[in-house]
């Protein structure tokens, strides 16, 4: 098996506190030359927000969400629920590297998408799948758009985020799914979490209009975690793109765009788990992490680790993830 060149981001070892050492996620190890990416999961920051016209500092949610990862240790996770760990494996085996960050032009959205375009699909390549760390909302299109095989794209937020192209202006972080909807590839597109009385509503009746699912709160909490076998066939690849704003309001005091009546953490964890048992997710984001605006213990960051954490986790706990590795 070719060995990627990378390495542990320490000088002595792996330091046992968050505030030491250098920063990776999870200290997985750092693969520079991604000719030579030999992992399962690759995790790459976006970190840009060019697309949000309120107000700015969501391009440091990358960097952030790497720090608070940290504080989790090296050696997978131990849920009391269920008395299991997970992600031992794959983060003792280096399944998991961090590939850094793509590039940022600033002042150049099309340039800096296409800059994420490429390492999205750099990745894919190397047969890695893709973890996303934004940045603004407006990332998930040029990471989709990476992919070249039939998809469904499960989208949770508080925003429909499906604005019409006006005048040209169409890469804010109000217009990835209305992009993403008339991709080729992307076989359906389900929204779940819709929910601020910001949303226009031409703009939730065109998405439904185009034949996409538009699931709010009512809906959710009729259907709960679930339900979510109902949203696509049963083992289909899928992406998913998680705005940390689908998550209630007092939970993410570091996120522009957070509204009330959302999710409690358990909701979603539960969700995305209940996705990760039904098909085979084949990458996901998160976005929308603005540590200018958070408290100071980060728990915007933080909840935006944790999540990814433990998503990671019951993607590799499913029977096709350790058929895939060969276990």
């Amino acid at each position: 098996m070719t060995q990627h060149k990378s390495q542990h981001p320490t000088n002595r070892g792996k330091p046992s506190h968050g505030f030491a050492g250098l920063v990776s996620f999870l200290r997985a190890p750092v693969c520079h030359d991604l000719n030579q990416l030999d992992a399962d999961i690759a995790v790459m920051g976006a970190p840009t927000d060019e697309g949000s016209p309120f107000m700015p500092g969501s391009r440091l949610g990358s960097r952030s969400i790497r720090e608070h990862s940290l504080r989790f240790g090296d050696n997978g996770y131990f849920d009391h629920d269920t008395d299991k760990i997970f992600l031992k494996y794959e983060l003792n085996n280096d399944r998991i590297v961090d590939v850094g960050d793509a590039d940022v032009v600033p002042a150049d959205v099309e340039g800096t998408f296409k800059n994420i375009t490429n390492l999205t699909r750099m990745v894919l390549d190397a047969g890695a799948m893709p973890v996303v760390l934004g940045g603004d909302h407006a990332i998930t299109f040029p990471v989709v758009r990476a992919y070249n095989k039939p998809l469904h794209v499960v989208h949770f937020d508080a925003h429909i985020d499906y604005s019409p192209f006006v005048h040209g202006y169409q890469y804010t972080n109000s217009h990835a799914f209305r992009h993403i909807h008339h991709m080729d590839h992307v076989e359906s597109l389900t929204q779940v979490g819709i929910r601020s009385i910001r949303n226009n509503k031409a703009w939730i009746d065109d998405s439904i209009n185009d034949g996409n699912r538009v699931i709010g709160m009512k809906e959710f909490g009729e259907k709960g975690p679930n339900g979510m076998t109902e949203l696509v066939p049963k083992d289909a690849q899928i992406y998913v793109s998680i705005d940390i704003d689908v998550l209630d309001l007092p939970l993410v005091p570091g996120c522009v765009s957070a509204e009330p009546n959302g999710m409690s953490y358990t909701d979603l964890r539960d969700s995305l788990a209940t996705l990760a048992r039904h098909a085979e997710i084949i990458g996901f984001d998160l976005v929308e992490v603005n540590p200018q605006l958070d408290v100071g213990t980060g728990i915007t960051s933080y909840m935006g680790a944790h999540t990814i954490m433990e998503f990671l986790g019951q993607i590799c706990d499913q029977p096709r993830w350790v058929t895939k590795r060969g276990k």
